[in-house]
């Protein structure tokens, strides 16, 4: 199969549809579908099938899909060689994903970063519900940024740094008062953060090896909505020490640390290989890592 029938197989999986097909490669529908044809002969198989008023991919077609993307990727990149990025003429949009902790602290410092050089990039910062889904794969979001879990098995990732837990209460919180222990801790009604609804974490492990167990009366999915609640209540939460942030000073919270000995949160990126070789993609990671070293994460 020559480049012009794969890109033209890439931009046919994409769109799904022989016009729409036709009109981001600037050809006619019947030229589109004479291609679809030689492609069908080349694989031996239908590709795209009529479903109703639209249609969808054979197994085949999606099986290819992810590796016919990379291939004209890598091509284009391949074509390109040796062009040197110019980011004050880039005129591009990024999507990141990442917590709403970290995302508070690193989009100043990032925008900043990246506006600098290339005034003409937007970046888009994807929903949390994106995290531990497909999203890299198709292309969906640029760069993970965070606690790396879950991803495919071709994604590429990096660790970037690691932050510690600390508590946050509200002024007058009784464990202000006095030396925080393990037993005093876990007496005291905690939120847990997750995104999945889990109440069990590596806090509740530590303890339970101590023989201590505590109640978790809520279970929230940011770090954010966990702040707000503990400032108005006698609950606990947990939350990454980043430095940059100021959402607890801003809520007037009280933070300490946990008096138990917890892994740290281990912050990292990740990417699809499909953007190894763009230039552009590389710039932008460049940034992101340099603008995570720069919060200090404590």
């Amino acid at each position: 199969m020559d480049l012009n029938l794969l890109l033209a197989l890439d931009v046919l999986l994409e769109e799904q549809s022989v016009t729409r097909a036709a009109e981001r490669l600037r050809t006619s529908p019947a030229a589109m579908s004479r291609t679809l044809a030689r492609i069908r002969r080349v694989l031996d198989d239908p590709v795209l099938v009529r479903a109703g008023q639209s249609m969808v991919m054979t197994p085949r077609a999606v099986e290819l899909r992810d590796e016919v993307k990379a291939v004209v990727s890598r091509s284009r990149a391949l074509l390109t060689l040796g062009k040197p990025l110019d980011p004050a003429s880039l005129s591009r949009s990024f999507t990141l994903q990442t917590s709403d902790m970290l995302g508070a602290a690193l989009t100043p410092v990032l925008l900043a970063r990246v506006g600098a050089e290339a005034p003409e990039v937007t970046l888009r910062f994807a929903a949390e519900a994106a995290e531990g889904t497909p999203a890299l794969r198709e292309g969906r979001v640029d760069v993970e940024i965070g606690v790396i879990e879950h991803v495919d098995p071709e994604t590429r990732s990096e660790a970037l740094t690691s932050a510690r837990l600390v508590a946050a209460v509200r002024p007058g919180h009784p464990l202000i008062r006095g030396r925080v222990t393990p037993d005093r801790f876990s007496a005291a009604a905690h939120i847990s953060v997750s995104r999945r609804g889990r109440a069990w974490g590596p806090i509740d492990e530590r303890l339970d090896a101590i023989g201590l167990r505590r109640r978790v009366a809520v279970v929230l999915p940011s770090h954010t909505a966990a702040m707000f609640l503990a400032r108005d209540t006698d609950l606990v939460c947990l939350t990454p020490a980043i430095s940059g942030n100021g959402t607890a000073e801003a809520l007037g919270l009280h933070t300490f640390e946990v008096p138990l000995e917890l892994p740290p949160v281990e912050v990292g990126m990740a990417w699809h290989p499909r953007n190894d070789a763009d230039p552009a993609h590389r710039w932008l990671r460049d940034h992101i890592r340099e603008a995570v070293t720069s919060l200090r994460l404590l």
